[in-house]
């Protein structure tokens, strides 16, 4: 494949929600069962509201940090977030997708197994 310095990306974020399901009681859950499908719906919505543009948000199937969930991931950037609430959703797309900006409180690191204290519903930020 042959790229120049002109090509432009055809979309300038890409994001994936994961929406996987696993089985009830699975023990590593799933971030369909912690809602990932309202996380992605919600994301969807509100990116359109807001206005922006060359931006596409997909579901995804597993991402593989099924604990941390629901789990989504920014690109080109390559940052992992978890999204418990529509307060996180809000906040990525205005720092994040508007702002060029990381939103620390929410990202997961590449060896991280559980949330930390701010990433919980109703932790503190």
């Amino acid at each position: 494949m042959t790229t120049s310095d002109d090509t432009k990306a055809y979309f300038s974020s890409h994001v994936f929600c994961c929406i996987n399901e696993r089985p009830l009681g699975h023990k590593r859950g799933c971030c369909l069962h912690r809602g990932g499908d309202g996380v992605h719906k919600y994301m969807k919505a509100r990116a359109k509201q807001e206005g922006i543009e060359n931006i596409r948000i997909n579901k995804s199937g597993c991402l593989d940090r099924c604990e941390l969930g629901p789990v989504v991931v920014v690109y080109p950037e390559g940052v992992w977030y978890t999204c418990q609430t529509r307060e996180d959703v809000d906040e990525i797309i205005e720092r994040h997708l508007k702002g060029g900006e990381i939103v620390e409180r929410l990202v997961l690191d590449n060896d991280q197994e559980e949330l930390r204290p701010e990433q919980r519903r109703g932790g503190e930020t």
